[in-house]
């Protein structure tokens, strides 16, 4: 006879956990879908480590050299293309001399699908900047009011202190940092967020009645 199966009542069956937020009980938003969920989500939110170091190792020695070393761009660049092509040409000629293979080179051209695919991209983001100019213009959304003002002026703000090479670097950094770490607490961010945009309407909305109070008081006084 079988022995039979014995059962432990206090464990439980594990329930998925739900994509909710359980403070606010809103679904969460999927990060890497909202940035294309292709290669440059998988970039900025690390999903590869390898490119994503490199990147910003790139970056950081780019920053190092033009910043702080005080070499210029187009030195590097001349210098660069006439290292690289001297070690084509003696390749080259080495490779005729003794019956080598020539370096492999691919065909240097860019092709009509890369420039339709980069002015697809282009006239999508400048579409999408003259949408929002015109919500702001002609549509008055206060909240993308809100939103544009802030961001300029805080890159203004930031302009004024760094050059602007220091300044995209800062991108950089924040672009493969700022993704990865709302993607980990994005509740906790949502929260203080939503707390923070409804103190900045209520403060806008005393402003702009503040406003409306004084202007009526001059209308009546003349």
């Amino acid at each position: 006879m079988a022995p039979a199966a014995s059962f432990d009542l206090d464990r439980r069956p594990s329930i998925p956990e739900s994509p909710q937020s359980p403070a606010s009980g809103r679904r969460r938003r999927s990060v890497h879908a909202a940035l294309g969920s292709g290669a440059v989500a998988d970039l900025l939110l690390w999903r590869n480590p390898t490119a994503t170091a490199s990147v910003a190792g790139a970056a950081t020695v780019f920053w190092i050299l033009f910043e702080l070393a005080g070499y210029g761009l187009l030195s590097l660049a001349a210098n660069s293309l006439l290292l690289l092509v001297t070690i084509l040409f003696f390749w080259a000629k080495s490779a005729s001399l003794l019956n080598r293979p020539l370096p492999p080179l691919p065909k240097l051209e860019v092709s009509e699908e890369v420039v339709g695919r980069v002015s697809g991209e282009a006239r999508v983001w400048i579409n999408h900047a003259l949408s929002v100019a015109r919500d702001i213009a002609i549509g008055r959304d206060r909240k993308v009011f809100l939103k544009v003002m802030l961001v300029l002026w805080i890159v203004s703000y930031i302009g004024g202190l760094f050059s602007f090479l220091t300044f995209v670097y800062i991108g950089v950094v924040l672009s493969l940092t700022v993704p990865a770490l709302y993607e980990k607490y994005q509740d906790l961010i949502d929260e203080k967020l939503c707390l923070a945009h409804s103190v900045l309407l209520k403060q806008y909305d005393h402003a702009l009645r503040r406003t409306l109070r004084q202007s009526n008081k001059e209308k009546k006084l003349y």
